[in-house]
């Protein structure tokens, strides 16, 4: 597949999830509940989880923004589903080494899935921090979540 196509299909799964958001909303019964803001565009995310036995179980985030990080949330909520804890830590260390432009580590046992279609946004610095808000919301939580 060419650059172009490929690109063009990128842009297709971000704009799919941006208008078709998965796991829009606030559980109410989330164990976890982070907000996040991007003070220089206004992003701004709550991300709610259910954790059981070091599983995140549940996964739904609610707010406001750009394309580029409400699309990333969706995807994100969606690829941390059924995942343990280190593991979803674990995606977001290459989602963030993705964002970077380094190399990252393609671990055969995550399946990045659309994650892989914000690939582009490292080319553009500005937007990584829209791209990660809700990466670095679920690492807060569950960072927290382990030191209790």
């Amino acid at each position: 597949m060419s650059f172009n196509n490929l690109d063009t299909l990128y842009r297709q799964v971000i704009m799919d999830h941006y208008k078709n958001p998965r796991n829009k909303g606030v559980l109410e019964d989330g164990s976890l509940t982070v907000n996040m803001n991007n003070p220089t565009c206004g992003d701004r995310i709550q991300l709610t989880m259910n954790v059981e036995d070091g599983i995140v179980t549940e996964s739904r985030f609610d707010g406001e923004g750009c394309s580029i990080s409400m699309s990333s949330a969706s995807m994100m909520t969606q690829a941390i589903k059924g995942k343990k804890i280190e593991e979803a830590l674990k995606l977001s260390k290459i989602f963030s080494d993705m964002m970077q432009g380094k190399e990252y580590d393609e671990d055969d046992s995550i399946d990045l899935g659309d994650i892989e279609a914000l690939q582009g946004v490292a080319k553009f610095p500005a937007r990584i921090k829209c791209a990660t808000l809700a990466w670095k919301a679920m690492e807060k939580g569950l960072n927290e979540d382990n030191q209790e």
